[in-house]
């Protein structure tokens, strides 16, 4: 999994199934992975049935489904007692489900409660660009230009920024395990076009608010969002951002243990949010798109040329206020 570029969350999600369908075999048969059989998956699929939602139920079978298909792919096991399972089940992983509806003034609520300068910036970031977890974790001081950046602190900030005024650039060349400044990357970013992202009024704030106080990084690839606890100055991960959103929205009522994507918010669920409610307001979906980092090339490519004009008037127009 490290190889195929996944991320410390991914895996440890993947070791915590695997983990758990271990001590339910050793407790209920006492045997081990290998000596499973298709009643025992069925049993394991059956004791998750009621404790988590049934997307969970989906996701954790297919873990468990992909860990079997491998292990007899290169000859450990002699066959994968979770294919019948699978092919048996009525749960699916639902890619798109129906998540929980908020309004802007509802998150402008929830963001309120929302005091540490990190977690606000974190948050505030993902809310008015739709970035990924991995694509904020990898934001580097270089890829922001606003006044802060270009003149008080005089960063060589990316040339592609260049004439395009307040501004992110989401790139779109980095993978796990990628070496970049001699620091390793643990995040990916899933985007295979790198984007141009305007910053508005609001979020220049939280940001400027946010550097006044941002730890000295220990990188020299210089990480905008950087550890103000335990791992002081060191670049967050995806895992350190889940934290704090679902540390926040569990004392907001908007998480819990075992819930799915149909009630939970997430950090993937700010990307929901801000194209629901850009697309609703702009009715553009091409801009929409483009800002995502959806590949079309004639998306791209139109609004790459275009962009001064076109994408900057219509985000500024459009982007909600969230304070």
């Amino acid at each position: 999994m490290t190889y195929h570029g996944k991320t410390d969350r991914t895996r440890a999600a993947y070791e915590r199934v695997l983990r758990d369908f271990e001590t339910f075999l050793a407790d209920e048969r006492g045997v081990g992975p290998a000596a499973a059989e298709h009643r025992d998956c069925m049993a394991w699929i059956h004791r998750l049935r009621g404790t988590v939602a049934g997307s969970t139920v989906a996701t954790y079978a297919a873990y468990l489904h992909r860990f079997y298909a491998y292990m007899t792919q290169v000859g450990t096991f002699d066959d994968n007692p979770m294919t019948l399972v699978v092919e048996e089940m009525d749960e699916r992983i639902n890619t798109d489900p129906t998540r929980r509806e908020i309004s802007v003034p509802e998150m402008r609520t929830f963001l309120a409660d929302i005091a540490h300068p990190l977690d606000r910036a974190l948050v505030v970031t993902m809310l008015k660009t739709g970035v990924r977890v991995g694509e904020l974790c990898n934001l580097d001081l270089r890829d922001l230009s606003i006044p802060e950046t270009r003149e008080t602190l005089d960063v060589s900030v990316r040339p592609q920024l260049d004439g395009r005024g307040d501004a992110l650039f989401v790139a779109a060349d980095r993978s796990v395990g990628d070496v970049t400044e001699g620091e390793r990357r643990t995040a990916a970013n899933k985007r295979k076009r790198a984007t141009v992202i305007p910053v508005d009024d609001e979020l220049r704030r939280t940001l400027v608010r946010w550097l006044a106080v941002r730890p000295d990084p220990v990188s020299r690839a210089d990480p905008l969002f950087v550890g103000t606890g335990d791992s002081w100055g060191r670049r967050v991960t995806p895992h350190v951002v889940h934290h704090v959103v679902e540390t926040h929205a569990s004392e907001h009522g908007w998480h819990r243990d075992g819930g799915g994507a149909e009630e939970n918010v997430t950090p993937h669920y700010f990307r929901h949010f801000f194209t629901t409610h850009l697309r609703d307001r702009t009715g553009d979906r091409g801009i929409v798109k483009y800002l995502r980092g959806d590949v079309a090339s004639d998306v791209i490519d139109t609004y790459t040329h275009d962009w001064g004009d076109r994408v900057r008037r219509t985000y500024e127009g459009n982007i909600y206020e969230l304070t």
